[in-house]
């Protein structure tokens, strides 16, 4: 293998399909080995592909993968995971926080039964697989924590739109700016990925709109693309929360037609138009 991430060794959570896929996928173009932990052992008629469909996926892509069946809310499962990334790769360099959960329900509406596993899986999932690979991650070259999550704004249309969910995704992203800064003397960096736009994936036709949503909608090999481009970035960012389309465009990609999504894309929650970002950013 001679690709940037030739020779290094991706933990992901998740990543039987949709966006965590996509960057496996284009993780594995560039060289490199993952392990997967997902609990979609078995097809399930509602969702496409498994664990092991990804794994075939991934080799087929010049990558080398290994399933681990297992639930990131587990830590007997998380570390598992982390432990057969060393027994079959000898070590860990990239952490991808993408497992997650969503409920758009307001809180009067949102089970808390809904609310804990939002909360398990998004922001504890975070903590839980982190934490069972720095170790590991203080012995790499230039190890990377990567998790998608978006942003934080405090403006009250985000905070009060669905504070559960809000709590849990923004949970992940604080996470992971602490882990920069707690883990800096180590060597280890930490950043937020999070897409401008919807991602044409199962959740967005099963839960936020169906076809309509999704024909709205960029391809996930968008964050596939923004994901490599952040982890083979020559200027090292760590402590950042990042929107796909910039991370590309200072990669030197800023036709975004390939992806899809139509001339008036859907942003995703937590985006806030264009016009607005470039008047907060002067």
């Amino acid at each position: 293998m001679t690709g940037a991430l030739a020779g290094r060794t991706l933990v992901m959570s998740g990543g039987s399909r949709g966006i965590g896929l996509a960057i496996l996928l284009a993780a594995a173009r560039e060289g490199a080995n993952a392990v997967l932990l997902a609990k979609t052992d078995q097809p399930d008629p509602r969702l496409p592909g498994t664990v092991h469909t990804a794994v075939a996926e991934i080799e087929a892509a010049g990558g080398r993968a290994v399933a681990v069946v297992g639930d990131v809310r587990v830590e007997e499962d998380v570390d598992r995971a982390a432990a057969t990334a060393v027994e079959h790769f000898g070590g860990i360099d990239i952490v991808v926080n993408n497992a997650s959960a969503i409920s758009v329900s307001g809180t009067l509406d949102l089970t808390p039964k809904r609310y804990d596993l939002m909360q398990q899986i998004n922001s504890r999932g975070t903590y839980l697989l982190t934490r069972a690979c720095v170790p590991h991650l203080k012995a790499s070259s230039d190890a990377q924590i990567l998790t998608m999550s978006p942003p934080v704004s405090l403006d009250p249309k985000w905070l009060g739109r669905f504070p559960s969910y809000m709590l849990s995704k923004y949970g992940m992203s604080l996470l992971t700016l602490g882990f920069a800064a707690e883990f800096a003397d180590d060597g280890i960096r930490a950043n937020c990925l999070w897409p401008e736009t919807t991602i044409a994936t199962a959740a967005v036709v099963n839960l936020l709109g169906g076809a309509e949503a999704a024909a709205r909608s960029r391809a996930p090999e968008i964050m596939g693309d923004a994901a490599v481009a952040l982890l083979r970035d020559p200027a090292k960012p760590t402590g950042q929360t990042l929107l796909d389309v910039d991370v590309l465009a200072a990669a030197g990609v800023t036709d975004l037609s390939p992806y899809g999504g139509t001339d008036d894309p859907e942003l995703d929650f937590f985006v806030d138009p264009p016009q607005v970002r470039a008047a907060r950013n002067t």
